[in-house]
């Protein structure tokens, strides 16, 4: 039996064209649809972004897949239709460290898709006030890296702000070294923010050992300071290489090969209230507790007998000049689970201060 001849390319591209016309017309359909939820929406005078439900919608999407198409090709597709569908409605605002080409726009990009307002600033400071007073509707900020520890100044600015945190991103980082020519020679400084020197401090100590290391608002302005001198040099990201024009000297420089940083997605309650629940969920809050024998240990009881698995727990200096602490602390769940908010109100009742800072889905 003779065995079918296979496609010519040409056939194949008809095909593909035909399909991708399908495709324009079922998107048009989706937005169509996504409109009416937004007149919906528009009327009770609730929310258009709900991380949990997107999160529930790529999931579920994930999980019915059947391939080829890998499982993070599939979020990152279907979390850009939504952001096209989403912005037909009201773009959102969104603040984050810039200028343009840093990890936090990355990390927003992530979040929210592309089509968003942006609003780069120029410190963390700026971020929580952009949220703050209305100008953004969401701030981005890093609050952890694995390697390098908190970012403190985040923290600090949710200790005291009215944002609360509505989602996370976690974000693989790949650093490397931009300047105007390809070479290693002749650097004299190295321009970052100070978590990304400290991230790639062995790297830069075997291989520019004479090169001096200075601290950049942020890696992008690193980056763009690189561009105006020669003998200097950035850590970046490739998005910052192509905006300021830069080779990459050295690819990859961070010092661990899995370098990850976790950003807070923030904003006002009457923006978006604390999410439902998605399935795979966090609470952080805040605490903090009578200096006294074995207070660090009670409040850490009702989780135990709860049965609340905790994923984080830092210390901050209160700054009282008492030698108080702050401590900040990640629990799994949803706060509509009884154990965890049975463990939650216990807690509470131990606590000097206490503050959700937020309860979001957690990120892949």
């Amino acid at each position: 039996m003779a065995k079918t001849p296979p496609h010519s390319l040409a056939d194949l591209r008809v095909r593909i064209d035909a399909v991708d016309v399908q495709l324009l017309g079922l998107l048009n359909q989706r937005a169509a649809l996504a409109g009416e939820v937004g007149e919906i929406k528009r009327a009770e005078g609730s929310a258009v972004f709900r991380p949990e439900r997107e999160a529930q919608v790529i999931g579920g999407l994930q999980s019915a897949n059947p391939g080829p198409l890998k499982a993070q090709h599939v979020a990152t597709i279907w979390r850009e239709v939504m952001s096209a569908c989403r912005a037909l409605e009201a773009p959102q605002r969104v603040a984050y460290l810039g200028p343009a080409g840093t990890f936090s726009e990355q990390a927003a990009l992530q979040f929210f898709g592309a089509s968003i307002e942006h609003i780069p600033c120029a410190n963390f400071d700026q971020v929580f006030h952009a949220a703050s007073s209305g100008a953004a509707d969401f701030g981005v900020v890093p609050v952890e890296n694995n390697s390098a520890g908190v970012v403190t100044r985040s923290l600090d600015l949710l200790l005291h702000s009215p944002l609360h945190i509505v989602g996370e991103v976690s974000l693989l980082i790949r650093h490397h070294l931009l300047r105007q020519s390809d070479s290693l020679a002749d650097i004299e400084a190295v321009y970052a923010h100070p978590q990304a020197l400290a991230q790639c401090q062995a790297w830069l100590s075997t291989h520019l050992p004479q090169a001096e290391r200075r601290a950049a608002s942020s890696n992008a302005e690193g980056a763009r300071l690189a561009s105006t001198n020669p003998a200097w040099a950035g850590i970046a990201s490739e998005r910052a290489a192509t905006e300021f024009g830069l080779h990459i000297a050295a690819h990859a420089i961070q010092d661990d090969a899995f370098n990850r940083t976790r950003f807070a997605v923030v904003c006002l309650p009457q923006i978006l209230g604390a999410p439902e629940a998605s399935g795979k969920d966090c609470v952080s809050l805040v605490v903090s507790v009578p200096n006294q024998p074995g207070a660090v240990h009670d409040i850490l009881a009702p989780l135990k007998a709860h049965g609340v698995s905790m994923t984080r727990f830092e210390s901050r200096p209160a700054r009282s000049g008492q030698w108080e602490y702050y401590f900040y602390i990640d629990l799994q769940g949803h706060p509509n689970q009884p154990h965890l908010a049975a463990a939650l109100q216990d807690l509470q009742s131990l606590c000097a201060f206490y503050k959700v800072l937020g309860t979001y889905p957690v990120s892949e």
